[in-house]
């Protein structure tokens, strides 16, 4: 029994190598292409397999903000669909679905300014 124990602890480390990862980088900018200091970035995993929890899916959640450069480097995520949403005070706020299939990936965000406030109520 001690022996099987000890084989599927070695075998470990070779299905984790089974699922492919990548390296995001995340670049916030305004429209005009200035880098956005201190934005908030979420990135939500949403959509693939991993062998190592038998087909179950993978749930992962990163938080990160943006260095001065407007640049947000996440650890290594596994390949698959995943939700980036981007919060930066004064800007309006960005959420969109990318598919993520290589080893490196930049994502290229430009915040939009905030609009007008309306309001439908009239006197």
């Amino acid at each position: 029994m001690t022996r099987l124990l000890f084989l599927l602890v070695l075998a470990f480390p070779i299905l984790a190598d089974d699922v492919p990862m990548t390296r995001l980088r995340v670049d916030v900018q305004t429209k005009s292409g200035k880098p956005i200091d201190r934005a908030s970035v979420i990135v939500k995993f949403v959509e693939g397999r991993s062998a190592i929890k038998l087909g179950k899916k993978i749930i992962k959640n990163w938080e990160i903000r943006t260095n001065q450069e407007g640049i947000a480097k996440l650890p290594a995520i596994p390949q698959g669909k995943v939700k980036i949403q981007v919060i930066a005070k004064g800007y309006q706020t960005f959420g969109d679905v990318f598919e993520i299939d290589e080893e490196e990936k930049t994502v290229e965000i430009k915040l939009n300014p905030p609009q007008a406030q309306y309001s439908s109520h009239t006197n």
